[in-house]
């Protein structure tokens, strides 16, 4: 049996602690909220047509380029291969819970019906309103809706005759009141139009706006503006409440079709897994093409994420961290501890080196304590049959000591033809309790 490396400073630091700060959201919201795992991001605008950054090539730009954004994109902005069924049966699939979409970017471009400005969707080629078509898609789905929506508006900061900024007193709405009350209608027609809504998210100043959103619909849940929402990082340690990591595919919010880098799918499940490990939910972006499609590229690593959630879901959803989320196994692997809910059910999540197909290798566990009535098995799999091997018994056993639970198991899930499955392993673990 390996020796185990000595529990470090940083594994003390990273235990669960503190308590959560006040919030606006409903308590059972909240915990609502904490359940599911993970959502899906949709950044999309016209700007999608350019490739460019979404609405920030706005800021110090010159006044010719600001008038043609205005004028000449909208006047070709014609998604003819938008297909909102098949984005939220592709969620689905991947085991999305809750999807936050795009209603108003930064630009001031309203991807909705609005009577606030005439630079929305309707007044496009396509001539439809693309986030009612996106809420009908996803609940037909049963997959919760949430709506970004920036207070930030390039669109009015240019009709006024300010210059485009995220750092001037103008953009703040708290000192232009025009700006608040325009953003005030806009939520207002969002949190009327749609529906129950379950999430929004306000990327910028959420005074006045949140409150707003309460008044009209108490249930929602505000993410932005309430509770810390990183982007593109996991904290170092466990945020007390709620809270979301929010990650890009590539290195771009809305489609880039050069010059772009995606992470591996294995890169989004070890984000997954340590994001719920510390408490949160991921909400994963993608940026769909200006035909409507959701690249390839994405797709694929979505379908990843997808087979490793359909095999693991029950180490995800309704969880919540143990004590200690995390310890070393060897230089190779390591271990991220989840319990389920309001159970004595704790999934120990086993990352870094692949664990091979029929391979039965022992990892000792010094955060978990087994119990008379425990019970160990590898998730997905029935530990009763390897397949074109029936001399093999692949059942997990476990022994406990003083120094740690020590677990025999053997992956016997054929994942992929090649039986190269190159992502973690979870064993769950039945009756654990704390050493």
């Amino acid at each position: 049996m390996p020796q185990q490396p000595s529990v470090s400073a940083l594994e003390k630091e990273i235990t669960v602690q503190d308590a959560a700060p006040a919030s606006g959201n409903l308590p059972a919201r909240q915990e609502w909220f904490i359940d599911q795992g993970l959502g899906l991001f949709i950044h999309w605008n016209i700007d999608a047509q350019l490739g460019s950054v979404i609405s920030h090539s706005l800021v110090g730009a010159a006044p010719d380029y600001i008038q043609r954004y205005i004028d000449e994109l909208p006047a070709t902005f014609l998604p003819t291969r938008f297909g909102p069924d098949e984005w939220a049966r592709q969620a689905k699939v991947a085991g999305v819970k809750y999807v936050v979409f795009t209603t108003k970017h930064h630009s001031g471009f309203c991807m909705f019906e609005t009577q606030t400005t005439p630079f929305n969707i309707l007044n496009t080629p396509y001539g439809r309103d693309i986030t009612r078509q996106v809420v009908d898609a996803f609940r037909k789905w049963g997959i919760a809706i949430g709506f970004y929506f920036s207070p930030d508006d390039f669109w009015l900061l240019h009709q006024q005759g300010h210059e485009i900024s995220r750092d001037s007193a103008e953009c703040n709405p708290l000192n232009n009141p025009a700006l608040m009350a325009h953003n005030r209608a806009q939520v207002r027609e969002l949190l009327t139009h749609y529906g129950p809504i379950d999430v929004i998210f306000f990327d910028g100043v959420a005074e006045g706006l949140k409150q707003l959103a309460w008044e009209l619909q108490p249930n929602v849940v505000v993410t932005r503006g309430d509770m810390a929402t990183p982007e593109q990082e996991i904290p170092d340690r466990p945020t007390p409440g709620p809270w979301e990591a929010c990650f890009t595919l590539g290195t771009q919010w809305a489609y880039k079709p050069t010059n772009e880098e995606y992470k591996s799918g294995t890169q989004l499940i070890n984000m997954l897994i340590e994001t719920r490990a510390k408490g949160g939910n991921l909400l994963l972006n993608v940026g769909p093409k200006p035909d409507g499609e959701i690249p390839v590229e994405q797709t694929a690593r979505i379908q990843e994420l997808a087979l490793w959630l359909f095999v693991n879901r029950e180490a995800v959803y309704d969880v919540r961290p143990w004590p200690v989320i995390r310890e070393p196994l060897t230089l190779d692997n390591e271990v991220w501890y989840l319990q389920a809910k309001e159970s004595d059910t704790v999934y120990a999540l086993v990352t870094g080196k692949p664990w091979p197909l029929g391979e039965r290798k022992v990892i000792s566990l010094r955060h978990v304590r087994a119990t008379a009535a425990t019970e160990v098995e590898i998730l997905g799999q029935s530990g009763n049959v390897l397949e074109y091997q029936p001399h093999v018994d692949p059942k997990a056993s476990w022994t406990q000591d003083e120094a740690a639970l020590h677990i025999s198991a053997m992956p016997a899930q054929r994942l992929y033809n090649n039986r190269r499955w190159p992502n973690p392993v979870v064993v769950r673990i039945t009756h654990a309790a704390l050493p």
